[in-house]
């Protein structure tokens, strides 16, 4: 016997779309948070936001909007800019091809759009690092257009509201909420305000684990708070055992200066300066560990965890003395302040930088 599908519980009055949208939308502008994209909105700070929120909270992101912005008012001052400048203030944010998107999506806009961000969903499409969702976003919140947005901020408020026992991830759950986002967006009074909205309410009322219904504006017809099951909606994805990944970090230094190096364009970290670091299956204590260096004797000071979505990272910290005539500094190599690095360093170079300023404070002896 074949799986049962679940038959979408839009009603298939527009009236129904058209009060929920209403309900969104006076809510939101009684409740929206002050955050630094929302005033004085232009498309184009609309378009730094939107990218600096994909997979990051937007707390988070406020911190750094400010002062991102200062220093590229304008595509076309980020698009003349050096992208270690960018990544400067990506530092933290972590998902850092988002900033080389950003960077060269700010190079299409002057090539191919005059300078001027696009509004509609098809010209942004075209932009690197947009899809549905952020050109949906960005049409509807800068442009007016009447364009769906779904995240899962959106996903889990319409499959609440609609009693959908669809699991995230799933295609068919994905295509009933893009069609009730599409609903609403046509039954709105403003499609930024319904937008938004949406996306408000997911992140502050309609929270993943305990949601404080009493407070949400479309409680009385919530069906998942009819049936008590606003914990169970959405059903999360399937778990998958996430991957470990152990290498071997290497800080070389001289007079307290360390030696960083740069990922390149193929790196999980291009662009960002981090010590050397190998796989741990390539290297031994006491052999070569970078090719450019001659063969030195490390001394193991430490171990850093770090998380990504999708990958469990574990790291050996080993610190050596640079040997003798090593000159390491150029286009690839630079040495730096570790407590201070006059350049872009990612989270996890952040951490394992901190694991040698701990060893200095204990006066551990390096090799």
């Amino acid at each position: 016997m074949g799986a049962v599908r679940y038959r979408c519980s839009v009603p298939a009055s527009g009236e129904h779309a058209k009060a929920t949208a209403q309900a969104i939308e006076r809510w939101f502008t009684a409740n929206a948070r002050v955050l630094p994209w929302r005033t004085g909105r232009t498309p184009w700070r609309a378009f730094v936001s939107e990218l600096m929120l994909q997979q990051t909270q937007a707390a988070r992101v406020a911190e750094r909007f400010d002062a991102l912005i200062a220093d590229f008012p304008t595509p076309a001052a980020l698009a003349q800019a050096d992208i270690d400048d960018l990544l400067k203030h990506w530092q933290g944010l972590g998902y850092y091809r988002r900033a080389r998107h950003l960077h060269a999506a700010a190079g299409m806009i002057v090539e191919q759009f005059d300078g001027t961000v696009p509004l509609d969903v098809d010209d942004l499409l075209q932009l690197p690092g947009v899809g549905r969702y952020t050109a949906g976003s960005i049409a509807s919140i800068a442009g007016g257009r009447r364009a769906p947005i779904v995240d899962g901020n959106v996903r889990r408020v319409l499959a609440r509201l609609h009693g959908d026992p669809g699991r995230s991830g799933d295609c068919d759950l994905e295509d009933r909420t893009w069609q009730r986002a599409q609903e609403l967006v046509q039954a709105c009074g403003d499609p930024a305000v319904l937008n938004e909205g949406l996306m408000e309410l997911g992140a502050t009322v309609c929270t993943p684990k305990s949601p404080t219904c009493g407070q949400c504006p479309l409680g009385n017809s919530c069906q998942a708070r009819a049936d008590g099951t606003q914990a169970a909606i959405p059903a999360p994805k399937a778990r998958r055992a996430r991957p470990v990944e152990h290498l071997q970090a290497l800080l070389v230094h001289r007079r307290g200066r360390v030696l960083l190096t740069k990922g390149t364009s193929d790196d999980r970290w291009a662009g960002l300066w981090q010590p050397l670091m190998l796989e741990a299956s390539a290297v031994t204590a006491g052999s070569v560990f970078d090719s450019r260096l001659t063969a030195c004797v490390m001394s193991t000071i430490g171990h850093v965890s770090h998380t990504l979505t999708h990958r469990q990272i574990e790291v050996d910290v080993h610190g050596t003395e640079a040997p003798a005539g090593v000159r390491l500094a150029g286009a690839d190599h630079v040495w730096t302040d570790p407590a201070d690095p006059a350049v872009p360093v990612s989270s996890l170079g952040r951490k394992i930088l901190g694991v040698f300023i701990e060893a200095l404070d204990r006066d551990v002896a390096f090799a």
